[in-house]
This record gives structure tokens, sequence and C-alpha cells, in this order.
């Protein structure tokens, strides 16, 4: 039986992968970007090019689209194709498009809100992680298609229809994001604080502080292998320290670059000069900044997903396995999710985490280190202490968030 065509719009670095690994699994796919140089790449690549939007489009039942220009589609759509929404999106921006194919008499549509994550080597091996939410008739119609592009382990279908595959998307972002950023300041840190680069990095790596983006994106911020950058800055940009770095011209450029945002120069030029005793004692202030942020942030993603009313279970198995995870989710996520907040009587408390963390965010502002993450969660434990959570478990900052 032959496959179907597909239409596919946004040939960026995971376009261009997805599209192409579809070519590859033996599908004619004509694909349209608003760069030419990246229409003529694909059909190097064996795809077939269109000239515009409307012509990617046109007459095809499947319709994959990686920029936020879904809603044109419909135009050219024949009856009741399969569109897929893979681009990164708000819930509510998913909701509106469906709402107008509604509006536009194309409820004939089938509409999937399935944002993909993993990169781009991924996307050209069809090993995507991808949550997508619709109706049961939508992901019938495009489940073959899902698969296609997805690891098999990593299809998530999200409960709650169009919106949900982006909330879930959404609340993973946040872990990401956050632990991107502490890559840098675990490793801005330690330079300040006189530590060799290479093995403050295998101490994090083998330590509760670990998270995927640190081992991730460890080697590029040693090498700063940061142009093109595997993963430009501005895929992630989301609060003001990166707006500080993009200020200063690092858009373009490979996100483990924002270690210059804590230290100017290469990190791996420090020469630890330190007794044994005193190399130890610096290292575990870096290890206690990291670990006590990442328990923080788990904190707050979870509860972020919990406003959101996406299945925790569900949440808790996709960052396990994805590029938010970090030693501290993996260990205690579960604890927060089912509410054994401080069940273990071992367990540190808010108190204890607030005294390591203390210590580390002292010591860089003697050494005028900033620790932008590091002070965010100090705040937020503090503001734990003042509720009169100080003698429970850590896991109990999670009452903060207030859900």
């Amino acid at each position: 039986m032959s496959k179907p065509a597909i239409g596919f719009v946004g040939l960026g670095a995971m376009g261009f992968g997805m599209a192409t690994h579809l070519v590859k699994e033996g599908y004619a796919v004509q694909g349209f970007d608003v760069f030419p140089a990246s229409v003529e790449r694909f059909t190097a690549a064996g795809g077939i090019a269109a000239s515009s939007l409307r012509e990617s489009a046109n007459g095809k039942q499947f319709y994959v689209c990686m920029v936020a220009s879904a809603p044109q589609v419909q135009t050219s759509s024949p009856q009741n194709a399969t569109l897929l929404l893979c681009s990164t999106v708000a819930a509510s921006y998913a909701q509106s498009v469906a709402a107008e194919l509604q509006a536009r008499g194309r409820a004939d549509i089938h509409f999937i809100d399935s944002p993909v994550s993993g990169g781009a080597k991924r996307a050209a091996n069809g090993t995507l992680s991808i949550m997508a939410g619709a109706p049961d008739a939508a992901l019938q119609s495009g489940r073959f298609l899902l698969e296609t592009m997805a690891d098999a382990n990593k299809l998530y279908l999200v409960p709650g229809g169009i919106g949900a595959g982006s909330n879930m998307k959404m609340v993973h972002q946040v872990l990401a994001g956050v632990h991107i950023l502490g890559a840098s300041e675990a490793m801005g840190f330690a330079a300040h604080l006189g530590l060799d680069a290479v093995k403050t990095a295998e101490a994090i790596k083998a330590s509760v502080a670990w998270t995927w983006m640190h081992e991730n994106r460890l080697q590029r911020l040693l090498e700063e292998d940061w142009h093109p950058g595997a993963s430009a800055l501005t895929i992630i940009l989301k609060d003001v320290v990166y707006l500080s770095a993009l200020l200063q011209g690092y858009g373009s450029v490979d996100d483990s670059s924002m270690v210059r945002q804590y230290y100017a120069e290469p990190v791996t030029k420090v020469s630890c000069t330190k007794s044994a005793a005193e190399t130890a004692e610096a290292l575990q202030l870096v290890l206690d900044m990291m670990q006590v942020t990442n328990l923080v942030a788990a904190a707050e993603a979870i509860a972020f997903a919990r406003y959101l009313k996406v299945d925790l279970q569900q949440f808790f198995t996709l960052v396990s396995d994805a590029a938010g995870a970090s030693r501290e989710f993996l260990t205690k996520g579960l604890d927060m999710i089912e509410g054994r907040i401080g069940a273990n009587a071992a367990s540190e408390t808010i108190d204890g985490a607030i005294l390591r963390l203390e210590k580390a965010v002292q010591k860089a502002r003697d050494l005028h280190c900033p620790l932008n993450l590091g002070n965010a969660a100090m705040s937020v434990l503090f503001l734990a202490k003042r509720a009169g959570f100080g003698a429970e478990g850590s896991t109990g900052v999670i009452k903060v968030f207030g859900n």
C-alpha cells in the first residue's frame, strides 16, 4: 500500500530533520519555508519544494506544521485532512487554531496539538519526544505519523484534548530552561572559587546535583563550541538573565555560552591551587547550590503542572527520561506529586537546605559572583520557612506554590 503525501512547513533545524526523516521513511514530502535556502537544502535531501504554504498544503491529506501558521493551511487542505501542529506554542494558541478551523467551516480537519522535543539529531533519526493532545478521532487518524517521528517509548498521548500537549511541553520547558542556566551558573561559580572546570564537572555528573542539561551542554561549554551553536540561546529565551545575554549579542550562539554571564574568561583556564581540603570544601558549595536549586525547580514545575491539570504521573514519566531531568526530580518528584511531604524522617529539612544554600550564596557574594538561580531558590525557601514549614522535609517547599 502506497504511503500518503505529506505537506510540511517550517524547515529550520528541527523541522528539516523531521521532514527529511519522513522522506527517508518513503513519504513524498512537499515542504515550504520562508527562507529559500532551507527549501533548496530540503530538495537536495530528497524532498519536494513548494513555493508557498498554500502549495505545500494543496491536496495533502496529512500536514505537519513547525511554525505558528496552522490556520492558513485550511484553505488548501482536502476534506477530513489531518493537521499536526508540532511547534512550541501556548496552549491558548493551539486552542485558538481549533476554534478558527471550526469558525471557518473546517471542523472536518483532524487537528492535533503535538509539540516536539529532542533536538535536530533526534528529529532526523525519528526518535523525538512528542506530546500529543487531541480528540480520539484525530489521534487515530494521525497516530501513524506521530509514531514515525517519535521514539517508540516517547510518544505521549496527553489527556485533555487540544492544548494539553502544549501545556505538557511548557511545564517541561520550565525545568529545561532552569537547568540550562544552572549548568552555566554552577560552572561560573566554580571558576570564581578557583576550581578546575573538568574535575568539577565530573563531580557534578556523579552527584545528587546532576541534571541532564548540565551533562548535555558540558562539552560545548568547556570547549566554547558556541558558533553557530547546537541549541541557540533564543530557543530557550525566557527571563531577564537570558535577555541580558541577548542584549550582548549572544542570541544566535549556543546556550552553553551563558557561562560568560558568570565568568568572563574561559573556565578551563582556571588552575586550581587549593589544598585537597580547600578544594573539597569549595566543591561542596557548588554541589549544594546546584542540588538545592534543582529541588526548588522541581517543586515549582510540579506545582505548575498541577495548576494546569496536567496528568502528574505522565509528567513524571516524561521528565524522567527527557531534557528536564535532574537527580532531585528523579528522587523526590514522586514524593511531591503523591503528597509524601517529609515522609522520610531522615530526609533533610527546609531549614537544613537553607543553611547549605545560604552558605553558597554568601560565598558567591564575597566573590562578586552572581547566582541568579541560587538567590531565587533562596527566596522560595525563605517563604517556606516564614510560612512555618522550616522543620518539615525539604520536599515541603512545594507548599509555597499553594496548590
